[in-house]
């Protein structure tokens, strides 16, 4: 089994772009956004939207929810480089999460 290559969200999207062979403003037309803000997603200077990111799966045919799964851990990953907290911190979230899904749950 072969150990999937880390890379950021916006680095993931450039990979895949770049693969299939099409420029920015190509994708860019298709998400219905200006060139320049696909180029700061790209180097994650900006977050996509949901709805970008879904696009982007129909696009590149790629999994909607592995796409999800890597922006959202992008911005925790982001989240904790800011606050400098320390990797800990996704324990006590893990904890959380789980407790509210339980009150949630009932």
């Amino acid at each position: 089994m072969s150990k999937q290559k880390i890379t950021s969200f916006g680095e993931h999207i450039r990979g895949l772009r770049e693969d299939a062979g099409l420029p920015l403003r190509k994708i860019a037309a298709q998400l219905d956004i200006d060139p320049s803000l696909l180029g700061k997603i790209e180097r994650n200077e900006r977050q996509a939207t949901k709805e970008q990111i879904k696009k982007l799966a129909e696009i590149f045919k790629q999994d909607e929810h592995f796409l999800l799964s890597q922006n959202l851990s992008d911005q925790i990953a982001y989240k904790i480089l800011e606050e400098e907290s320390d990797i800990d911190i996704l324990k006590v979230a893990e904890e959380k999460v789980n407790y509210l899904k339980r009150k949630k749950n009932g």
